[in-house]
């Protein structure tokens, strides 16, 4: 089957079943305010990558949102392996959700509902690694940012102003202190030479987690409140997640970063964290 093949089935309410079955009432949460929490992790030749990381923060974010999920830990991670059996996707990626349930008013929650759903997955071109990308920033607080919820209003509603100022990403910004991108966290490198990403107010992505411990094998990490200006006069900066992986940003606010170009621990780490995926995956490529 081609890699790029639409899944045939999803995982709704305890059943694997045809994605045109897989349906919901109205009634639920997640539907009716927008209530739920996620997580999302790639997959290759059936392998899940870092899924003790993923299913540890997804129920950390169930536990944020006071959500309980209608299944142990195990038998989640059971269905997973099924539906990747299933599907027969190479290239793909995997999102759970875990909704508000079926609220009798539209407003208290009920019993969660657990929902999977796989996808085809791109990564990243040469050309956008090769040539960087360019960002904005945008005043911005998330609600339980600590939590990976299903709101992403924000992001969504920004849209537009991405296509306008022709920017790959928008970073999110609250009294001057950055804190992350709708879906990446952000990562720079100071005079110093020491690497610097925010510590508060984001959710802690698997990534980011990763990369923060390959980097600090060879060079300072410092978490800790970044503001606008320390990402204007960084030497490089660069965005972190699951479908990104590592992307350097030469751009921030049409101010230039450092020389313009993908700095060299931007792609050092970059190199490391696809070995890391390939020490996790076991014998198999990436």
């Amino acid at each position: 089957m081609s890699a790029h093949q639409n899944a045939r089935f999803s995982f709704v309410k305890g059943q694997i079943v045809p994605v045109n079955d897989a349906c919901l009432h109205v009634s639920d949460l997640a539907i009716q305010r927008g209530y739920g929490i996620f997580d999302f992790f790639k997959i290759a030749d059936g392998h899940p990558f870092f899924l003790q990381d993923h299913l540890s923060r997804f129920f950390e974010s169930a536990r944020i949102l006071k959500l309980q999920a209608p299944v142990l830990r195990e038998e989640i991670e059971q269905s997973i392996h099924q539906l990747i059996a299933r599907n027969e996707m190479p290239a793909s990626g995997i999102k759970l959700i875990l909704t508000g349930g079926y609220s009798a008013d539209g407003y208290q929650p009920a019993a969660a509902n657990l929902i999977m759903t796989q996808h085809t997955l791109k990564l990243p071109s040469a050309e956008q690694i090769g040539n960087g990308v360019r960002i904005i920033t945008y005043p911005y607080f998330k609600e339980f940012p600590a939590a990976k919820s299903i709101n992403y209003m924000m992001g969504i509603w920004l849209l537009d102003l991405l296509q306008q100022e022709q920017a790959a990403d928008v970073l999110y910004f609250h009294d001057e202190i950055v804190s992350e991108f709708p879906r990446c966290n952000v990562f720079l490198v100071d005079d110093a030479g020491s690497l610097l990403t925010p510590s508060r107010n984001i959710l802690k992505g698997v990534t980011r987690k990763n990369v923060i411990a390959l980097a600090s094998q060879s060079m300072t990490v410092l978490e800790k409140d970044i503001t606008r200006d320390d990402l204007y006069a960084a030497k490089e900066v660069f965005l972190t997640s699951t479908t990104k992986r590592i992307l350097p940003i030469v751009e921030a606010d049409h101010r230039v970063i450092g020389d313009g170009r993908p700095g060299p621990v931007a792609l050092s780490l970059l190199e490391k964290l696809i070995a890391l995926e390939k020490q996790d995956k076991g014998s198999k490529v990436a």
